[in-house]
């Protein structure tokens, strides 16, 4: 029973998946399951169209800067947060973790006007920013869950053994913490790459990423064009990202000694 309901929840799952890689190989000009016929002509057009690979291109920049500043940030943010104690501790946890509860359209439309007055609309910079703002608080939730299993006394121990603090915490603390850091680095990235509201507002025409340039594409137009772009990423995501979560997290072990 279990592996059957295990199964049902996997089809469930990949399912949506499925339809879309079917949906980006069909010959007719609309996204169709099950395709009718195979071509690869759609993805050849995403391949040759430098707005999708720019713009691809761009988030990728965007993703991997946004979640490099939220790894760092976020994890600084749980270690000191998780030496507090009391309400000092639980009100400044609600000020790191205030974005997460703020409507993406409100805190787009707070940042446009904060941009209009220090001149960061439209630039890569503020939209590092931005996406800093959004990720960082997911980062500190999952350090800070690493953390709640961590024995301080072992950093103390390599303290009184005459480790700096910076030491302590590279050599101690941070290998102990590790799979959740990475894993929030990664969830961060994920949500940059797919964030569209707040960038919406942020980018200029000059810069606009994948998410965008999907909206605006089908407000025109409804070919497996778009079916295509999603099937390249789901496709990258499968050969590179869940190998990689899965070393780096120590998910996959190797057999014992």
């Amino acid at each position: 029973m279990l592996k059957l309901v295990n199964t049902l929840i996997i089809l469930f799952l990949m399912a949506p998946l499925v339809a879309v890689i079917g949906s980006s190989i069909t010959t007719s000009n609309f996204p169709t399951f099950p395709p009718e016929g195979a071509t690869l002509k759609w993805y050849a057009r995403v391949l040759n169209e430098p707005a999708f690979t720019d713009a691809m291109l761009r988030s990728l920049a965007l993703g991997l800067a946004s979640a490099s500043i939220a790894g760092l940030l976020g994890t600084l943010a749980a270690v000191g947060l998780t030496r507090l104690r009391g309400r000092t501790q639980q009100s400044l946890t609600t000020v790191i973790l205030s974005p997460i509860l703020l409507p993406t359209v409100v805190l787009g439309l707070a940042l446009l006007i904060f941009y209009n007055r220090i001149g960061l609309q439209g630039t890569f910079a503020g939209l590092v920013a931005a996406h800093v703002l959004l990720t960082t608080p997911f980062v500190v939730r999952l350090a800070m869950a690493s953390l709640s299993d961590f024995d301080i006394s072992m950093e103390e121990a390599a303290r009184n053994l005459g480790a700096g603090p910076v030491r302590a915490f590279v050599q101690i603390t941070l290998p102990q913490i590790l799979p959740g850091v990475i894993a929030g680095v990664i969830f961060a990235f994920i949500l940059s790459f797919d964030e569209l509201v707040v960038t919406l507002f942020l980018a200029g025409p000059e810069m606009q990423t994948l998410p965008i340039r999907i909206y605006t594409f089908l407000e025109y137009q409804s070919e497996p064009t778009i079916s295509a772009v999603a099937s390249i990423i789901i496709l990258i995501w499968m050969a590179l990202g869940l190998p990689l979560y899965a070393r780096l997290t120590g998910a996959k072990k190797g057999p014992s000694a």
